[in-house]
């Protein structure tokens, strides 16, 4: 039994700013298995979380590496906080870069989440920790504060959300992680990202992995100039929990990924949701920003959407996978790539005519007139589409890990994917 997990069958810890603004972590442990147990030393069965990091492979990480490890790029992780202490974030997290204005707490992660986040993306698998897809990179905290958060004093020290982000737009981070989701619009939050997109910064968040019951527009994923990210799993579908709609921009491995258990850093777990898919794809964009430190925030997205994995025109993206999914060694095996002009945004259209879900609702018309925090739902992997009639061509390309079973090559080639137009 994992401590701390089964709360309404996955870990969806809701929280609020200072702002009253309800908002739900994006990621699951959903039937969580422990990977290693509270029982046992990190080193005796570490190294099994590293081999459950299947999306490295599958994303030739080693072969990425050799050209890029995202080293001279820092990334903004919004979170419940990171324990710069795990083996794994030794060196790789910059809290004195945080101004004081916004940093109580920074460290102390007091859910384990930021701390996955972070080392998802810059984890530099020392102590067989999990391994970050861009361990050059470097880690700058910001702690907000979750419902799980019950200490009012705690509370009212922690930076809101709008705030940690205008204090990253303010900062050397290039890159911002925003691993979490609300169901409602907060005018501040979304006047601070407008501030983080003058600053030229890229900023990912999970869409949400509430689909299974109810698929709401999610913020900040659904504002504009920011990336949407879904949750994909070893076949290059969605996860049946990933939201879905016409602000859903790229998709990311986000299913039966490693995560830390809980606050106590004893154990990790296998977990689902688009937190997880969200720091790959900000992992992702590091690398790519590493080895092109003159591309502008624009022409490192304008990369990744044009080298994404689809089975479908680019200018009809999917419902359920935006673009298509993450695939940054097709921009780094290209020393010459054009990644288009720096200033043209590669998400104009979205940005300009507004969100909507599935069924082409609005957000006035899907957002609760009170914001509840959103609820991750249990389930096993499906089709991207399960819910629509409207499907693609099913093409796959597979590649063989050793002796285990064949998985999807994300790193070419197409995938496979049912999937829905986006509404009108």
């Amino acid at each position: 039994m994992v401590a701390g997990i089964s709360r309404r069958g996955g870990r969806s810890a809701s929280f609020a700013g200072r702002n009253g603004n309800r908002v739900s972590i994006v990621c699951s442990a959903l039937g969580a298995l422990v990977v290693l147990s509270a029982g046992v030393a990190p080193s005796a069965a570490s190294a099994d979380v590293q081999s459950q990091q299947w999306y490295l492979s599958a994303m030739k990480a080693d072969e990425m590496w050799k050209v890029s490890t995202g080293k001279g790029v820092e990334v903004a992780v919004i979170d419940s906080g990171v324990n710069a202490s795990t083996s794994s974030l030794k060196g790789q997290v910059l809290a004195d870069e945080v101004p004081k204005a916004v940093a109580y707490g920074a460290t102390r992660d007091y859910l384990g989440h930021g701390t996955t986040m972070a080392e998802l993306i810059a984890g530099t698998g020392a102590g067989d920790g999990l391994k970050g897809l861009a361990p050059g990179a470097k880690v700058v905290p910001y702690r907000i504060a979750f419902d799980d958060l019950k200490d009012k004093a705690e509370r009212e020290k922690t930076a809101s959300s709008a705030q940690a982000i205008r204090a990253a737009a303010d900062s050397d981070a290039k890159i911002i992680n925003m691993s979490f989701d609300s169901p409602g619009d907060d005018p501040a939050e979304a006047a601070a990202i407008k501030y983080a997109q003058s600053k030229g910064k890229l900023m990912f968040a999970g869409v949400g992995n509430d689909a299974k019951r109810k698929s709401l527009i999610g913020y900040p994923a659904a504002y504009p100039y920011v990336v949407g990210v879904a949750a994909s799993d070893e076949n290059g579908k969605a996860g049946d929990f990933s939201e879905y709609g016409n602000y859903v921009d790229l998709a990311s491995p986000g299913l039966n990924v490693p995560t830390w258990c809980d606050e106590t850093f004893r154990s990790y777990c296998t977990g689902k949701g688009t937190s997880q898919a969200t720091a790959i794809a900000s992992a992702s964009a590091a690398l790519v920003w590493s080895a092109h430190p003159n591309w502008t925030a624009n022409q490192v997205l304008a990369s990744l959407i044009d080298t994404a994995g689809r089975d479908w025109a680019k200018d009809d993206p999917s419902t359920y996978l935006g673009y298509g999914l993450i695939r940054p060694r097709m921009v780094l095996e290209q020393s010459n790539f054009n990644p288009g002009p720096a200033n043209t945004d590669p998400l104009a259209r979205e940005n300009a005519t507004g969100v909507t879900d599935a069924a082409g609702n609005s957000p006035s018309a899907s957002t609760p007139p009170s914001p509840q925090p959103t609820k991750a739902t249990a389930g096993g992997k499906t089709s991207a589409a399960a819910s629509t009639s409207d499907t693609s061509d099913n093409t796959t390309m597979w590649v063989a890990l050793g002796a285990a079973a064949a998985v999807l090559v994300i790193g070419g080639g197409a995938f496979a994917v049912l999937r829905s137009r986006r509404a009108t």
